[in-house]
C-alpha cells in the first residue's frame, strides 16, 4: 500500500484538506464539498442549484457530473502521491449515465483502484440522496517524477 503524502495543498489532517477543497473556486461555484477523504478514497457532496441543473427532467447536467468525477478522483488520489511525484493531469475520463441525478444532493464516491508509477486508475460512483445509482465514472490520471 502506498503511504499518504501529507504535503501540498492537502495538509496533514482532514479539516485542513476539507478547507482547501471547499474553498477551491470551481468547487465553490458548483456547490461541491468534501465530506470524507483518506488516501485512495473520497466522498463529495454536490448541493444542487440552478447553476448545476439543466439535464433531463431538471436533473444535474451531464457535463457537471463528468466534472464531479474529475474532482472526486483528484481528492481520492491527492494523498497517494509520493514526495518524488507530481500530478500531470487527467489522461482519460469516461462516464456512463444510468438515470437522471435528481434532488437537492448528489454524492460522488471515488476509489483509487490502482496507482502505478505513471498512471492511476479510479472509479467514481454518483448517486442521489436516496442512494440510487445515477452514473459511474472511470479515469486514468497521469503522474510524473518531480522535477
Amino acid at each position: 500500500m502506498v503511504e499518504a503524502n501529507q504535503g501540498g495543498p492537502w495538509g496533514p489532517d482532514f479539516a485542513s484538506r476539507k478547507r482547501w477543497f471547499d474553498a477551491f473556486p470551481l468547487h465553490r461555484q458548483l456547490g461541491l464539498t468534501l465530506e470524507e477523504q483518506r488516501a485512495g478514497y473520497a466522498r463529495c457532496l454536490l448541493s444542487t442549484s440552478p447553476f448545476t441543473l439543466g439535464g433531463v427532467g431538471g436533473s444535474v447536467h451531464g457535463g457537471i457530473l463528468a466534472a464531479i468525477v474529475d474532482c472526486a478522483m483528484l481528492a481520492a488520489l491527492g494523498g497517494l502521491l509520493g514526495e518524488d511525484e507530481q500530478p500531470s493531469g487527467t489522461a482519460d475520463l469516461n462516464i456512463t449515465y444510468m438515470r437522471p441525478a435528481l434532488g437537492e444532493r448528489v454524492y460522488a464516491e471515488a476509489n483509487v483502484i490502482k496507482k502505478g508509477r505513471s498512471l492511476a486508475v479510479t472509479e467514481v460512483t454518483i448517486s442521489d440522496s436516496q442512494g440510487r445509482l445515477c452514473a459511474k465514472g472511470r479515469t486514468l490520471y497521469a503522474i510524473r517524477a518531480r522535477d
